[in-house]
């Protein structure tokens, strides 16, 4: 018996029905007539290659860059660290600390008083005991401290400007324009005017004081003995030469030291120059 030859589909197991499905073909398209069912498996197959081919080739280039930014990272993370261990290791101590910005201070005897940092860390450099070393030295407003590695450590000071000495039982204590007191003495210190201020250093009229001497010009400044003042509004000042100088308040002190400069000059006699006004100026 003769068998019949059966669709060549089905020889492999596909239905008829479902032959152009298979691989998302929803009719045999035009172009494809005489394809038989093998070649179209064959396509696929193919093309499952060159799907699989794709993804591998990918995934090693993701592969690549991702291990390239985990590398680039790591190398990061070391110097990072490596920087930081440094930083805080034996091999950034302070072995040298230096002071600038003193003029009325001795800076050698500052540095040793901040002998305590040397061997520290730059890093671990306690600004709270420095702080603490330097409130011996009243005559220090502010400081700032810069480290420059690998070794040294840099203190730079603002000296507290005095205005005079406010003179007591205990001496002559000189003081600056916020009322800080300085230093004591037995003897009034050269170059620095006694001050009588009403109220003393928490009033007004200490404060009009401080203002306005920081004002003068130099050279009246370097002849100033006495500065006298009841009010914010009537700062006297007396000078060596015996002239009195009536200022008056701190306003305006800009235009009344350049009015005092050509008063001065222009009545080199006078024992009373009044700047209280500088647009007007009464001189006697």
């Amino acid at each position: 018996m003769v068998d019949e030859p059966r669709d060549p589909v089905e020889l492999h197991g596909v239905p008829p029905e479902h032959s152009a499905a298979a691989d998302g073909v929803a009719g045999e398209p035009e172009g494809l007539e005489g394809l038989t069912a093998r070649d179209v498996w064959r396509a696929a197959r193919a093309r499952r290659k060159r799907l699989r081919a794709e993804i591998r080739r990918f995934t090693q280039r993701s592969r690549r860059r991702r291990l390239i930014w985990l590398g680039a990272l790591g190398a990061l993370v070391l110097l990072v660290g490596g920087s930081v261990i440094a930083a805080y290791s034996p091999l950034f101590a302070v072995e040298k600390i230096t002071v600038a910005g003193a003029s009325s201070l001795d800076p050698a005897t500052i540095e040793a008083a901040l002998e305590g940092q040397i061997g520290t860390p730059l890093a671990l450099v306690d600004e709270s005991e420095v702080k603490a070393a330097l409130i011996a030295f009243p005559l220090i407003e502010t400081y700032a401290l810069e480290a420059r590695p690998p070794h040294d450590l840099t203190v730079r000071i603002v000296e507290r400007t005095p205005i005079g000495v406010i003179e007591s039982d205990a001496g002559y204590t000189l003081v600056d324009a916020a009322g800080v007191a300085l230093s004591t003495t037995a003897e009034q210190p050269a170059g620095q005017p006694v001050l009588h201020v009403d109220g003393g250093i928490d009033s007004d009229a200490f404060e009009s004081v401080g203002l306005v001497v920081r004002s003068v010009p130099a050279d009246v400044r370097e002849a100033l003995v006495e500065v006298t003042a009841s009010t914010v509004d009537d700062v006297t000042l007396r000078l060596s030469s015996g002239l009195t100088v009536v200022w008056g308040s701190a306003e305006e002190s800009v235009e009344k030291a350049r009015t005092l400069v050509a008063a001065m000059a222009a009545n080199p006699g006078a024992s009373r120059i009044d700047v209280s006004s500088p647009d007007v100026v009464v001189a006697g």
